[in-house]
């Protein structure tokens, strides 16, 4: 591991991997590289039955590919560091490319999370405000709120990641997962050198994260409501089945994150197998899932996956 000197950040990190399994990575690599496999080649079947099939113009699934191709990001800008543990035992990682792959982290984060609180709001819209749906999400709305959400996410990790170049560091070279996040690399800077990056770090994910989870939250409220005030139990049912896998993705994608960000932000002790699971989990679950998880709930895709495979074998 690279020697340091207390006023430079380092040249490498060392990744840890999962402690105490070492003898077993070509195992454990096996399922991630499963899991791999199926967010890229999945999150690509949903791009490419949104895109064939003129019928998945909707706003939903405008969202849906949006969601495919950030996860496809995510799964290509973090995996390789963590596969490159498990495969060849490879656990340094240049500084720099450290860094940018904790902006893609964080900022697809972000993204990914601005694109939920607007697939919640196109939930809403369509059960609580059917008829005026197609006035309120038209194409210009949809693609405002796509540009919005790519500058929100890539805007405002700019700064912290930036700053941490210029930190004296004091505490190793060590980081605590298999790639490289935020608050692990500023928990390596000396005592009081930091203030500005855990302030910020902490407005981050009140003025982001947070306000998310209340607007989907909200939004939920008011679904609840209004599916509720309909007498026909089977239409409450049809109603609130469109709902599911969004609240899936939700579950998916903000447990794990705001587990893993409760644990560095407050430096709670846990056990460090915990704490690799839940990274893991924030990387690896969500883009692998989704894409099968709106694959079985949504009838209009599997309909459309149906005839690209029916098709597909009359051409053989």
């Amino acid at each position: 591991m690279t020697m340091l000197n207390s006023s430079h950040i380092p040249t490498t990190f060392h990744l840890v991997g999962l402690s105490g399994l070492e003898n077993i990575y070509g195992w454990i690599s096996v399922p991630f590289c499963f899991m791999f496999f199926v967010s890229i080649s999945g999150n690509g079947l949903i791009l490419h039955v949104i895109h064939r099939d003129y019928k998945l113009r909707q706003p939903m699934f405008r969202f849906l590919s949006m969601l495919a191709v950030t996860d496809i990001l995510f799964s290509l800008s973090t995996s390789p560091s963590v596969l490159a543990i498990f495969l060849f035992h490879h656990h340094n990682i240049q500084c720099h490319v450290c860094l940018l792959q904790m902006f893609f982290i964080h900022s697809l984060s972000i993204i990914e999370s601005s694109l939920l609180v607007a697939m919640a709001f196109d939930r809403f819209v369509a059960i609580c405000h059917p008829l005026r749906y197609t006035t309120i999400l038209t194409n210009s709305a949809v693609t405002k709120i796509a540009l919005v959400s790519v500058f929100r996410g890539t805007i405002i990790h700019l700064p912290p990641v930036g700053s941490l170049q210029f930190l004296p560091y004091c505490k190793g070279n060590v980081l605590s997962h298999s790639y490289c996040l935020h608050q692990d690399v500023m928990k390596l800077a000396c005592d009081g050198t930091n203030t500005f990056n855990i302030m910020y770090g902490l407005a981050v994910i009140l003025c982001t994260v947070t306000v998310d989870m209340i607007l989907i939250s909200i939004s939920y409220i008011l679904i609840i409501k209004a599916v509720h005030d309909v007498t026909s139990k089977m239409e409450q049912y049809k109603l609130f089945n469109t709902c599911v896998s969004h609240l899936c993705a939700v579950c998916m994608f903000y447990g794990p994150m705001v587990a893993l960000s409760v644990v560095h932000r407050f430096r709670i002790q846990v056990s460090p197998v915990f704490v690799n699971f839940m990274a893991n989990a924030y990387l690896f679950i969500p883009p692998m899932l989704n894409p099968i998880i709106y694959s079985i709930k949504s009838r209009q895709i599997r309909e459309s996956l149906r005839n690209i495979f029916y098709l597909r074998n009359i051409a053989w």
